[in-house]
C-alpha cells in the first residue's frame, strides 16, 4: 500500500509488519535546542532516543576519550543555540569529503560508493523504450526489494534540484512513540544523505549516513522522468521510516506552497530563527505524520 504523497512521485515501498508498530505519541522534544538541557552523557541520556545509540556512544568513550570529552564539551558550547545551527557546518563538511573520496567499494557503512544507473539497469537499451516502460520495469525490479525507490517526474525534480542548489541541508522529524526523532538531510551531487540529530551530536563530522537517496537523472531530459533507489542502514531505520523521510524531501522541497519551502530557506540561511516545532507542524498537516500509525494504511495502491 502506498500513502498519497507517495502516489505523486510514484514512490514505492515494501510497507511490511505495519501492525506490529506501536501506537504513536504527539509529545514533542523534551528541548528546542541542539544540545539540551544539562551537560555530559547524562544529558544525552535525557534523549528518548539515546538508547538507540548507547553502544556507540560508550564505544568512543572508551577507545577515544579525550575525543568523546572534547565533543561533550562542544555540544555545551552550543546548547542554546536553535536547532540545526550549530552541526550543519560539520555536517556539510563531512558530506562534502565523502562526495570528494567517491569510488566503486563500498563504504565502510554498508552503502555501495559510486552507485551508478548503469550499475543497476542497462540504459542504452532502455532509451528505445517509453518513460511509461521505464518505469514499469523500474517498479517491477524494485517491488520485491526491501527499499524505497520512485519515478520522478522532471519537472518535479527539476524544482527539488534547483531549491537544493541553494538550500543543501533541511532538518527532518520522524514520527516515533516517544514523539518524533530528528534526521538532518543534506545533498552532496544527487545523493541525499541522512543521519539522526543525535548521531551527529555523538559522532561530529564522522557521523556515517542511514540512509541515502541516490537520483538518476540520465533520462530527465529524453524521457522526462528521474529514477530513484535507496539504501539504508537497518540497524537504525526500517523501509517505512525511510519513506516517510523520502516522502518529506517532496514535502519540503517540491512543494508549490512558499510558506512550506520558507522553512528550508530558514534552516539553510537564517538558522537563528528556525523552529522545529514547525516542521512537525507541516508534517502533521500533510498526513505523513499519520502515515506510520497503526490502523490509518491508506486504501491506494
Amino acid at each position: 500500500m502506498a500513502g498519497p504523497l507517495l502516489q505523486a512521485w510514484g514512490l514505492g515501498a515494501a510497507l511490511r509488519s505495519r501492525a506490529a508498530l506501536r501506537p504513536l505519541g504527539l509529545l514533542a522534544p523534551p528541548c528546542r535546542e541542539v544540545a539540551g538541557p544539562g551537560s555530559g552523557e547524562a544529558a544525552l541520556e535525557e534523549n528518548p532516543f539515546y538508547g538507540k545509540y548507547r553502544h556507540k556512544i560508550q564505544e568512543l568513550r572508551r577507545s577515544s576519550p579525550d575525543v568523546f570529552e572534547s565533543r561533550m564539551e562542544k555540544r555545551n558550547e552550543v546548547k542554546k543555540q536553535p536547532v540545526g545551527y550549530s552541526n550543519q557546518g560539520e555536517f556539510v563538511r563531512c558530506m562534502e569529503e565523502k562526495a570528494e573520496g567517491l569510488g566503486t567499494r563500498t563504504s565502510k557503512g554498508g552503502f555501495t560508493k559510486d552507485k551508478t544507473l548503469d550499475s543497476i539497469l542497462n540504459v542504452e537499451m532502455v532509451k528505445e523504450k517509453s518513460a511509461e516502460e521505464i518505469k514499469q520495469i523500474w517498479n517491477q525490479y524494485f517491488s520485491a526489494k526491501d527499499t524505497v525507490y520512485a519515478v520522478i517526474p522532471a519537472e518535479k525534480f527539476d524544482l527539488t534540484w534547483k531549491r537544493a542548489q541553494k538550500c543543501p541541508s533541511f532538518l527532518y522529524a520522524l514520527p516515533r512513540k516517544e514523539g518524533y526523532e530528528f534526521f538532518v538531510g543534506q545533498w552532496s551531487g544527487t545523493e541525499l544523505h541522512f543521519t539522526s540529530l543525535i548521531n551527529i551530536q555523538t559522532q561530529g563530522e564522522t557521523a556515517p549516513s542511514q540512509l541515502v537517496l541516490y537520483h538518476y537523472p540520465e533520462l530527465q531530459k529524453e524521457k522526462g522522468i528521474v529514477l530513484m533507489t535507496a539504501e539504508m542502514d537497518s540497524k537504525f531505520l526500517v523501509v517505512h521510516e525511510a519513506q516517510c523521510l523520502a516522502n518529506q524531501v517532496q514535502l519540503f522541497y517540491a512543494t508549490d506552497r512558499s510558506e512550506t519551502y520558507e522553512l528550508v530557506e530558514t534552516f539553510n540561511h537564517r538558522s537563528s530563527e528556525f523552529k522545529y516545532m514547525s516542521v512537525i507542524a507541516e508534517l502533521e498537516q500533510s498526513g505523513l505524520g499519520r502515515e506510520l500509525r497503526p490502523g490509518q494504511v491508506s486504501d491506494k495502491s
